[in-house]
Formats: C-alpha cells, sequence, structure tokens
C-alpha cells in the first residue's frame, strides 16, 4: 500500500511540474502559494476556516468528546462488544434466541464498528503520507514540489479524520424513540415588571415558531388561541406535524425572558427597560395506546368560545374543556363552530399532557447526580433572553449568543442554527452521561472486589 501511494503522488507531481510552468518560474509560483496557506500556521497540518466570530461560549462540539478519557474507554469497550458478539455468532451450537440476541446486538453496535473502521482507516493513511514527507525532504525541484504536493494530502486526510471523529461520537447519541413525533406546542404568557410585554412577546413567539414551521416544511395547525389587549397574546397552543418535529422543538420548552422598552408610557419616553417572560411548552404527540383514558375519569364542561365578537361567533356553546379528574389535568379547544371537532382536539390534547406527565415522573427518576448538578432541563428554567434594546439572543444553556434578533424573530436560518446548537449540546450531554454511567458501573463491582 505504501509503494501504490508514492507511485501515484509521483504521478501527481509531474502533471503538477509539467502543467504550472517551465523551469524554475513555475516551481517558485507554485512554492509562493503553498508558503502563503501556512504562513500563520505554527504547524504544517493546522486545519483553517473563514474567520467567524465566536458564538460558542460554554460548551465544545462533538468533536471535542473524542479526546476524552472515559469517552475512549466507553468507545473502546463497545468495539471489543462488537467483536465478541460477531465470534459468537460464528459458533454452530448457538441456540436460535441467543443468535437472535447475538445479531440485534451486533446491529445496534455495527454503525459504531464501521465509522471507527474507517477512522482507523484514515489514521493509518496519514501516517504513510508524514512518512513519505520525511524521506521526500531535499534540495531539488522535484523534491520539493512532491513534499507540498503531501503537505496538502497531509491536510486533507487530517480535515477528513475530525469529520469522522465527530460522525463517531454522534454514532454514540442514544436514540430518542419520539424524536419522529408531531408536537403539540403552547405558548403562555408570564410576568412582567410592567407595561404588556408580556403578551406582545408571547404573540412574536408564536409569529417565529409558525416562520420556523414555514422554513421546515412543517403543517402548522392553531387549536387555541386567547388574545390579549393591544394585540398581544395571552395563551395559544398549536400542532406541527412534520419530519423530526419533537427533535428540533423538544429543547425549546421553557422560560424565555425578554428585555425591551415599552411603546407607549412613561417608560418608553425614558427609555426604561422592562423585563418579561413567557413559557414555551412542547409535548410530543403521543400514540394512541400508550395512553389509556378511561371515560368514568372525564368531566367534560362547554362554554360560548371567546373572541372578538361578530355575527355567529358567542352564541353557540361549541367550546369545550375536558377535566381528567384523578390527575386534575386540563385541556380545551374553542377553534372551530363545530362542538364535536373541539372536542376530538382537546381529547389530543389531554393525551398530550397525560403522556408528558407519565414520561415526566420517569424522566425524574433517572436523573443521575450529574444531571442535576448541570440543570434538569425542565421548562420551569430560564432557557434563553431576547435582548430587543441590544439586538442579542442568548441561550443559557450553551452560552450561544446571535446580535440578529430581528432575523432570528422571523424562524428562519438563524433560528435553525441556535436550536441546531442547543441539539448539539444536549447530545454532547447524552453521550458524557451514557459513557460516565458504563465507568460507574465497572468501578463498582471492582470497589466491592476490593472491599471482600
Amino acid at each position: 500500500m505504501l509503494v501504490s501511494r508514492c507511485f501515484r503522488l509521483c504521478s501527481l507531481f509531474r502533471h503538477a511540474f509539467h502543467h504550472t510552468g517551465v523551469g524554475r518560474g513555475g516551481r517558485r509560483a507554485l512554492t509562493a502559494h503553498g508558503s502563503h496557506r501556512h504562513a500563520n500556521g505554527a504547524g504544517m497540518l493546522q486545519l483553517r476556516g473563514p474567520a467567524l466570530a465566536p458564538r460558542r461560549l460554554s460548551h465544545g462540539g462533538l468533536k471535542d468528546l473524542y479526546d476524552n478519557k472515559t469517552v475512549q474507554r466507553y468507545v473502546r469497550q463497545l468495539m471489543a462488544d462488537f467483536e465478541d458478539v460477531s465470534s459468537k455468532l460464528q459458533l454452530a451450537h448457538l441456540s436460535e434466541s441467543d443468535r437472535k440476541a447475538f445479531m440485534r446486538k451486533r446491529a445496534e453496535l455495527r454503525p459504531l464498528a464501521d465509522v471507527m473502521g474507517a477512522v482507523e482507516e484514515a489514521e493509518r493513511e496519514l501516517e504513510e503520507v508524514l512518512s513519505l514527507t520525511q524521506s521526500s525532504a531535499g534540495t531539488k525541484d522535484e523534491d520539493e514540489l512532491l513534499t507540498q504536493l503531501l503537505k496538502e494530502e497531509a491536510e486533507q486526510i487530517s480535515s477528513k479524520i475530525l469529520s469522522l471523529r465527530k460522525d463517531l461520537i454522534r454514532a454514540l447519541v442514544p436514540v430518542d424513540p419520539l424524536d419522529s413525533s408531531n408536537v403539540l406546542l403552547e405558548v403562555v404568557s408570564g410576568r412582567t415588571t410592567g407595561g404588556d410585554i408580556c403578551q406582545q412577546f408571547t404573540k412574536e413567539m408564536l409569529d417565529m415558531y409558525q416562520g420556523f414551521a414555514l422554513y421546515k416544511n412543517w403543517d402548522f395547525e392553531v387549536l387555541n388561541y386567547t388574545p390579549a389587549e393591544y394585540g398581544g397574546l395571552h395563551h395559544a397552543s398549536v400542532r406541527i406535524d412534520g419530519e423530526n418535529v419533537y427533535k428540533h422543538l423538544k429543547h425549546e420548552g421553557g422560560t424565555h425572558r425578554v428585555q425591551r422598552i415599552p411603546e407607549v408610557g412613561l417608560s418608553s419616553r425614558m427609555q426604561r427597560i422592562h423585563t418579561g417572560t413567557m413559557t414555551v411548552i412542547v409535548l410530543p404527540q403521543p400514540v394512541e395506546f400508550d395512553v389509556h383514558i378511561d371515560p368514568k375519569d372525564l368531566r367534560i364542561d362547554t362554554f360560548r368560545s371567546r373572541g372578538a365578537g361578530g355575527q355567529s361567533v358567542n352564541t353557540t356553546d361549541s367550546a369545550v374543556r375536558i377535566v381528567h379528574l384523578p390527575t386534575g389535568i386540563t385541556a380545551e379547544c374553542q377553534r372551530t363552530r363545530s362542538q364535536l371537532q373541539n372536542r376530538d382536539t382537546a381529547m389530543h390534547v389531554l393525551r398530550a399532557r397525560l403522556y408528558q406527565s407519565v414520561m415526566g415522573k420517569e424522566t425524574e427518576q433517572r436523573h443521575t447526580a450529574r444531571k442535576q448538578q448541570v440543570g434538569t432541563r425542565s421548562q420551569s428554567e430560564r432557557i434563553r433572553t431576547y435582548n430587543f434594546s441590544q439586538g442579542r439572543v442568548t441561550d443559557h444553556r450553551t452560552g450561544y449568543t446571535t446580535r440578529d434578533i430581528k432575523e432570528l424573530m422571523r424562524g428562519g436560518e438563524t433560528l435553525d442554527n441556535l436550536i441546531s446548537d442547543v441539539l448539539e449540546h444536549a447530545e454532547r450531554e447524552a453521550v458524557l452521561e451514557e459513557a460516565e454511567s458504563w465507568n460507574c458501573s465497572v468501578k463498582q463491582p471492582e470497589s466491592e472486589q476490593s472491599a471482600d
């Protein structure tokens, strides 16, 4: 393999030497270009990208986990498990149940093994290229040009290795079975130090998520809408359907803080900044059989829908409120003039809230000490601040900051970048928790044996 790579690089050298110019003039032009590429680097393998302002302040990316000692031990153990399962599948005396179990385990580990194999192959290629670079050092024109070509190939392989390492860590991210679910999203106005900025901000947040749904080609359906005075919003619930909706929106749930100067009143004239909050609730749309609801446990109330008035708006009891008596959880809908349709929609909302209540209790029981230290990510915590006076939005879980608040509130690419950063941070935390949980489970038997 080393000889074939040497011949291929030599052929590349001949091609470059005969097409970049005649004699030393062509060589000087090429080497000058190469010198410019590495002028600011301390070593030949430095990878550089476009100059971007730092936006992530408190955490590294997925690729940084590759250097974590606990994660490395976890990966080595998973690879050992893959080799062990693969060897056991070669045995002839396996029972059918054992064979199916081993095949299922091997299928789970196969993506990780494939990426790990690609990483090891790329690292071997880089080692060969570096070895050729050292052996080709000389004073001849051919040797200098060959060395330059080897440096460029080493850069390409190094970039490939970084990408593969990130793919390797991503293969360790636990799969959330709800990621592909549709969601019920609610926005609720919170408290404020003065003025109506909470209600106005709640409406702007709903518009932002509607714009994001349009950007992602998702369906956006309003189920309940309770307006406030002066164009604001007290509460609204919507259903969002599409590809991997819950995966992208599940970390939006929580308290969002707004800081702005009111448009009217004394504070506006004095340029006094007010602070307010609103809450986003994201519920996965559950499968029908996941939550059983006994009709005897429900109380169904009907009332006249609230609105701005108009012909036939408030003349019938079309709005529906359903109360689950054992838990006290309620859901209501007044979207249409049909009581049956509103009742069906309210049942969907109630089912989603009951499902979230059950899942929340199970999640709380599984919390580790480390998870409690870094935060529970519950929807009562302040997760993001929108400072309209400075045009800045900061996510407090990751430190991600953008200073284009107008573009973010449109719900397009800027919001998508922020959500992607939060998702990567959550995946990083999940991988660390998996690796540390495995590490603790390994150390516990060792400590018990030492005590014996």
